[in-house]
């Protein structure tokens, strides 16, 4: 089982992070945080890096289902959306499988949970 879900697109890449978030939000998530690999490289390292950035993105009524069932999830949430330029105008998404990250978790109520996180995340992923 792949820990991920991803796909490849030729587009502009803040056009594909709009698009990302607009199909997240479709699904009930909303980004928490941004991260931009390239900048904080740029500015720590001194290191030239593509395009990459790091969405944080939480749908908060599975969020609260997950805690709920097993107080210690939260180290392994929000669930993170990434979005890489490649070569030739190509730009990669790719999202956590919920599914293949809780596998670590012994809880039956969580895995059920996952499963539907990783459904929706696919679905975002399918839509771009």
């Amino acid at each position: 089982m792949s820990y991920y879900f991803n796909k490849t697109l030729t587009a502009n890449f803040e056009s594909v992070k709009e698009k990302v978030i607009a199909e997240l939000s479709k699904e009930g998530f909303g980004i928490l945080s941004e991260i931009d690999v390239q900048a904080t490289f740029k500015k720590k390292l001194d290191v030239d890096f593509r395009k990459y950035q790091i969405l944080g993105a939480c749908n908060p009524t599975f969020a609260h289902k997950a805690l709920n069932t097993e107080d210690k999830v939260g180290t392994m949430l929000p669930c993170n959306v990434i979005l890489q330029e490649l070569e030739n105008g190509k730009v990669e998404v790719a999202a956590v499988n919920a599914t293949a990250s809780m596998q670590a978790i012994d809880n039956e109520k969580l895995k059920s949970i996952a499963s539907e996180i990783s459904g929706k995340l696919q679905k975002v992923i399918a839509a771009l």
